[in-house]
């Protein structure tokens, strides 16, 4: 490049910079306000009522062209500017089932009934809240520097990510027939382990395939007095879940990542009467098709093999569920990835990007790669916690507060900020691609 075009190119971003920043802090304290606002009144998945109208309605306001309940409680907005490529951001919009713990005067209180008819609390405990801010806050950058660019914007809200529903729901409702087609989708996420103003990256493989497995261990109930006329299926379920462990360790190659979780027992109403079965839910993660299937297969032939150890006829051996469509891997596109983090190394220091390692958690952004257009993808990792917060933590060798915990809580002032830019400039930098 020659040099005088090399300082001029410099010079723009400089100015483009300068006028980002200015804006974030002109929007910062609404943005913060609808950041305390969803987080006091998350929604279920599959019920993001309120949620969904909401962000329709504030993203409408910033001037795109709206679609509501795509997918459900879906919403596509789209904004057009001109010839050019087309960019994809996508937020999600549910809450977890989970009660907040904590002092702050936005702190979650709501309440509803699950879809099993249970009373529940509820908590943005995700950092979904955090997604749906920078997300409109990127938009309204996007528009309000509408003459740094051309192309189309397509900024969608997802409902039922924590279920790995809401994407496929999205696709199959049409959402890349129906509205223009992007060029990439990129998505940002909270993590509870970074500090605020850095971002966690992983080229290629990012998150594991998940499957959710329900299992019924039957037994022959009767009182526990005397277990020798029964059949007790809390010793088999027990039995069960220490064998499912050897999965990993004794089944698949030793460096081969997988997780099985047994997140729910349920069984018996009292203390002297032996049930007549117990429920079991798994959470099970993989990376590969390959060790998916073994793993399932396998987690079927040991209740099965135990359940007959046990002197169960055929008709009481365990019945095994798989709930769902499940939600594979994410599988980040390099060069996009390579792309998005030269950018951000250039706007905020090579120090605040974090190469890391892929985690066990799902996500179901990774359906918008898995059409017959392969269209890449980028998931990236925001810092939410309050730097100072983090460096005392490090310090005095403390845990952090984990996603989906009723303690996490992004903080919200440079979360929302450095979320805004990032986002900004990935999307500026990839609409002025040729």
């Amino acid at each position: 490049m020659k040099p005088f075009l090399f300082v001029l190119l410099l010079v723009t971003r400089l100015q483009a910079a300068d006028t980002l920043d200015t804006f974030i802090e002109e929007q910062r304290p609404s943005l913060i306000q609808l950041y305390e606002h969803l987080h006091a009144h998350p929604e279920l998945s599959l019920h993001e009522e309120k949620t969904s109208a909401r962000m329709a309605e504030e993203i409408r306001k910033a001037g795109f062209e709206v679609t509501e309940k795509v997918g459900g409680f879906g919403v596509v907005a789209v904004f057009k500017n001109g010839p050019g490529r087309t960019v994809l951001v996508r937020t999600d919009l549910d809450g977890l089932p989970v009660r907040e713990i904590g002092s702050v005067p936005y702190v979650s209180k709501a309440t509803t009934k699950d879809d099993a008819g249970n009373d529940v609390s509820v908590m943005h405990a995700c950092g979904h809240d955090m997604h749906m801010t920078c997300w409109l806050g990127a938009a309204k950058a996007l528009v309000a520097t509408k003459d740094q660019w051309k192309g189309t914007l397509v900024f969608i809200a997802q409902p039922a990510e924590e279920r790995g529903m809401g994407a496929l729901a999205m696709i199959e409702d049409g959402l890349y027939q129906r509205f223009p087609k992007p060029d990439v989708c990129l998505a940002l996420h909270c993590d509870s382990s970074l500090a605020a103003g850095t971002f966690g990256f992983t080229s290629g493989p990012a998150t594991a395939s998940t499957d959710t497995v329900e299992i019924v261990v039957k037994g022959i109930g009767g009182h526990g007095a005397m277990p020798n006329l029964t059949k007790d299926p809390i010793v088999l379920a027990s039995q069960i879940v220490l064998a499912l462990q050897t999965i990993d360790s004794r089944e698949l190659h030793p460096v081969e990542p997988v997780v099985v979780t047994v997140g729910k027992f349920n069984g018996g109403t009292k203390s002297n009467i032996i049930p007549d079965k117990v429920e079991l839910g798994l959470t099970v993660r993989t990376t590969s098709p390959e060790t998916r299937k073994q793993v399932l297969d396998a987690i079927k032939r040991i209740c099965h093999g135990l359940a007959i150890a046990a002197g169960l006829p055929e008709n009481l051996l365990p019945e095994i569920t798989l709930i769902g469509p499940g939600t594979p891997s994410v599988h980040n596109d390099p060069a996009l990835t390579t792309r998005v983090t030269q950018v951000w190394a250039e706007a905020f220091g090579k120090s605040s990007l974090i190469e890391r390692k892929p985690t066990m958690a799902g996500e179901d952004f990774s359906r918008y790669t898995m059409t017959s257009d392969k269209i890449p993808i980028f998931l990236a990792w925001l810092g939410t916690v309050a730097p100072e917060k983090f460096e005392r933590t490090k310090a005095n060798g403390e845990i952090l507060p984990s996603l989906h915990s009723p303690f996490y809580r992004p903080e919200p002032v440079p979360s929302v900020t450095f979320g805004v830019k990032a986002m900004t400039l990935a999307v500026l930098s990839e609409l002025r691609r040729q």
